[in-house]
């Protein structure tokens, strides 16, 4: 019928992948054996990583940019995965590539995931690891952004919410990456386009579940916080044929609705997860460059 979805509709970079992709990865039958996979494939940290444990007990995998010269900028990366999936080593070279082209010491946080561990364990782990990060001699605590992608996107929003509560750290920059940000997704009909990929409606319905298990969502969640001023400037990046578009643009719009400097990068075409899947496509290279060329402004040394 007129306007029905055709492939043509993916990104010319991405066309061939999509035919591929799975439009749903993550269950409740198959997340053991992901994880056990997933795990036995990331756990040896790569050649410029370093596994550590923190004093609270939370893991992260360091990458330190090969010169510095004093106190640098810092990255607090929080990997995807639903909150229920996901290792810091799936985005070692991600990683490597913010630490070549910032010239900052990132530490991508190995928090705990749900369903065993439900809010706020897995947010106050990414807290643990920020504070901790900005307390390195090698970082200049006055230049450390938070950031992540698709549920480590949505844990760098609250990240971002908390640490602004909190104030111990005063972070420089919120780099949110296609993020699962508002709950309410859930229940909204008509989302799953056919060019949804790796993430849909019911994936999203078992990910929220697992992570709020009892919480309060008006406080657990990142969408449902009536109060976004006194953030830090933030980078908003998804794709069209993304689930989370919708709620990442409307995020977008309250950010600057509170004052908040946003900058948006809509991919047309784009799927979940795309950058991860082809990052070496001239699409992926783009929208990784957008990011750097944000986060690099953000994290400048200050006027002398």
């Amino acid at each position: 019928m007129p306007g029905a979805f055709t492939s043509s509709d993916f990104h010319p970079d991405l066309r061939r992948l999509a035919r591929i992709v799975p439009k749903q990865a993550v269950t409740p039958v198959t997340l053991p054996v992901i994880r056990m996979v997933t795990r036995r494939m990331w756990r040896r940290a790569p050649k410029g990583g370093e596994d550590l444990t923190l004093p609270s007990g939370v893991g992260v995998r360091l990458y330190r940019p090969e010169t510095a010269a004093g106190p640098g900028p810092g990255l607090l990366w929080i990997h995807g995965g639903g909150y229920v999936i996901g290792h810091p080593g799936q985005d070692d070279l991600l990683c490597q590539r913010y630490a070549a082209r910032l010239g900052a010491t990132v530490a991508s946080v190995d928090y705990r995931l749900a369903p065993e561990h439900t809010y706020p364990v897995p947010l106050e782990d990414c807290y643990a690891a920020l504070t901790w990060l900005a307390a390195l001699p090698s970082v200049d605590e006055s230049r450390v952004a938070i950031g992540g992608a698709s549920a480590g996107g949505g844990l760098a929003a609250a990240l971002a919410l908390l640490a602004r509560d909190r104030g111990d750290v005063d972070a420089a920059a919120q780099l949110l990456v296609y993020p699962m940000l508002d709950d309410r997704t859930v229940d909204r009909e008509g989302l799953d386009n056919p060019g949804l990929r790796l993430w849909n409606q019911t994936s999203n319905k078992f990910g929220w579940s697992a992570y709020l298990g009892d919480a309060d969502p008006n406080v657990a969640v990142p969408a449902r916080q009536t109060d976004l001023s006194g953030l830090p400037p933030a980078w908003m990046g998804v794709g069209t044929l993304d689930l989370f578009h919708d709620e990442d643009l409307a995020y977008a719009e309250r950010l600057k609705a509170a004052g908040v400097p946003c900058e948006v990068e809509v991919v047309k075409g784009a799927f979940h997860g795309f950058d991860g899947i082809a990052p070496k496509a001239e699409v992926s290279r783009s929208f990784f460059d957008s990011q750097c060329a944000m986060l690099r402004r953000a994290l400048a040394p200050a006027a002398a």
